[in-house]
């Protein structure tokens, strides 16, 4: 106890009583206190802290000092480097004797009397030098797990981060293609409007122009039959003799007149519009606009071979050909039989499962035989179903197209008036892409180019 009293004590003289921590640099002043040089100082340079306005005084007596009174004492910073060093080795709170050893069973450093005393009698110890090692030991080891479980999160992390951003990335394209597919069925909707009300105009036109017809030949015929009742009464008012002259005659012209009466006409519109049913199923409305498309082997590429009923294109090898100024020579392509001009027209094309082909419409005069890209620019409008290079649609530069699985049979829809084709999963009769409107100013025909080994078949309409 007088080792820990005595150490206690030295503290206490080498504490400064201005920042009530060990002196740095021990000074005193003219009246013999001690104090951090620093914290000195700072009153020197600000004396109305502890001071009067005109001098500055010590903090402890009030006692007037100057700059010049400061006078370094190195035993005292000796001294305070003794008690650093003390309080460095810990010592025991109830002996003041050094902590030594370590007690393996109360987790615990005690000094040698500690080990003595009845609480730590009989237990398990250890030199601190010998425990050190020993425990450090297992603290590497516990923080060696605990840094592999903060790489583990941190990579759980950087998981979820990438997660996070993959998400927002497909909910955006997610919203766009709902929005996109929105947008084309409002558009398909207000062109379906303009559709039915012009029938609807036309069917009111024609019957109008009927029923006035009706109406124009009943006033004529009204008119001839007054025409017979006033000659009829203006011979009655004729004496007899006048009234019998040639009265046969008039008698047969007026029995003979009939009524010719128009056929009734339906007051029910022929032209009815279910637009729920139009919204809700829009492969019922696709299929109103459905043409049968054949394939046209002149166009063929001579490593196509075109099936019998013109429905189905397989690539296989080079083949014997006739040469047609028609006939593609660069790209496996081929064309379909029929024209598209003015109008509305939908087809379906069944792409399999194959690796891949390209699929759309095309102008009619497009260079069959030059390297190029097939972009509107160059007259192609066409997208691309391809397992390995991914699914585009062929704009200037390509858009990759947000498909989760490939479409089985693929419908291509082309408005010339409106200038857009468009393209449809008929699995799900989802939207897949439309292109931007265009001005088409020549024919369009089908178009198809064909990847190994991807056969193309072009369903007939009522299947």
């Amino acid at each position: 106890m007088a080792s820990a009293t005595a150490t206690q004590k030295m503290r206490e003289e080498a504490t400064c009583s201005i920042c009530l921590e060990l002196m740095m640099e021990p000074v005193s002043i003219n009246c013999g206190h001690s104090f951090c040089r620093q914290c000195i100082e700072s009153i020197l340079e600000n004396p109305r802290v502890t001071s009067s306005p005109r001098e500055s005084q010590c903090p402890l007596c009030r006692a007037p000092f100057q700059r010049e009174s400061l006078r370094s004492i190195k035993q005292l910073e000796n001294l305070i480097q003794t008690v650093r060093e003390i309080d460095s080795e810990r010592q025991c709170d109830e002996h003041g004797e050094k902590l030594r050893l370590f007690c393996e069973d109360d987790g615990q450093l005690i000094c040698w009397l500690c080990e003595r005393s009845p609480q730590h009698r009989g237990h398990s110890t250890a030199l601190v030098d010998d425990a050190g090692p020993e425990y450090k030991g297992k603290l590497q080891k516990v923080v060696k797990f605990l840094r592999f479980l903060e790489a583990r999160c941190q990579g759980a992390k950087l998981t979820i981060t990438a997660q996070i951003s993959k998400w927002e990335e497909k909910m955006e394209l997610q919203r766009q293609k709902i929005q996109s597919d929105f947008k084309n069925l409002y558009k398909f909707l207000r062109e379906e409007e303009k559709a039915f009300l012009w029938r609807l105009e036309k069917e009111k036109e024609q019957t109008l122009r009927s029923l006035q017809d009706d109406k124009a030949s009943l006033e004529k015929q009204s008119l001839e039959i007054k025409n017979r009742i006033l000659e009829l009464e203006k011979k009655c008012q004729l004496s007899a003799q006048d009234l019998l002259q040639d009265v046969k005659n008039t008698l047969n012209r007026s029995s003979g007149v009939t009524l010719d009466l128009p056929e009734a006409i339906s007051m029910e519109p022929n032209t009815v519009c279910n637009v729920s049913e139009l919204y809700l199923n829009v492969k019922k409305m696709l299929k109103s606009y459905q043409v049968s498309v054949t394939l046209d082997p002149d166009t063929a590429h001579e490593d196509l071979v075109v099936s019998e009923n013109r429905r189905q294109v397989t690539r296989t090898g080079p083949q014997t050909k006739g040469n047609t100024s028609g006939r593609f020579s660069v790209f496996r392509c081929v064309l379909g039989c029929e024209g598209f001009t003015i109008g509305r027209y939908y087809f379906e094309v069944d792409v399999g499962e194959g690796t891949g082909c390209d699929l759309g419409v095309c102008l009619q005069n497009v260079p069959r035989g030059l390297l190029m890209r097939l972009k509107p620019e160059s007259g192609f409008w066409a997208i691309r179903i391809c397992k390995i290079n991914g699914y585009m649609a062929l704009t200037s530069p390509p858009t990759s197209l947000p498909l989760s699985e490939q479409p089985r049979v693929v419908g291509v829809f082309l408005d010339c008036v409106a200038g857009l084709v468009s393209f449809y999963n008929m699995a799900t009769g989802s939207h897949i892409f439309t292109f931007p409107k265009a001005s088409f100013s020549e024919t369009l025909r089908p178009f198809f180019r064909v990847y190994q080994p991807s056969p193309l078949f072009l369903p007939p309409p009522d299947e």
